[in-house]
């Protein structure tokens, strides 16, 4: 098949199916026409680890190494259980720094919405 109906039978753009050929994440096997050998499974593992919050050198080291069980990916490689373990490590530490971000940002804006709320009432200028 030629990228465009990659693209339509898979959700991912020509752009991203050209990235993912780049990143060396798609390994196309290609006719002498051009045409394609359908990699939908293929797009389909990809696009999924990419949602789990993998990079693209993560994915093209753990790529090999899955299988599809139903509609989830399992490592078959031992030793990618533990790359994927740290993975799922530094994105808890991603996702707390984000909540502590998120915890002072609030603060802040609390702390100025008073200040404003305020102003106008101990203003003796706006009293009559």
């Amino acid at each position: 098949m030629f990228i465009g109906e990659l693209s339509k039978r898979t959700g991912a753009s020509t752009r991203s199916l050209r990235y993912y050929e780049q990143q060396g994440l798609l390994r196309p096997q290609r006719r002498a026409s051009g045409y394609r050998e359908s990699d939908v499974a293929a797009v389909r593992r990809v696009r999924i680890l990419l949602t789990a919050g993998l990079n693209t050198d993560l994915i093209r080291e753990v790529l090999p190494c899955m299988a599809e069980e139903g509609a989830i990916l399992a490592p078959t490689c031992e030793e990618m259980t533990q790359d994927l373990k740290d993975e799922r490590e530094r994105l808890s530490r991603s996702i707390e720094q984000l909540q502590d971000a998120r915890a002072l940002l609030s603060s802040i804006i609390h702390a100025g919405e008073a200040i404003t709320a305020g102003v106008g009432r101990n203003d003796p200028s706006t009293s009559q």
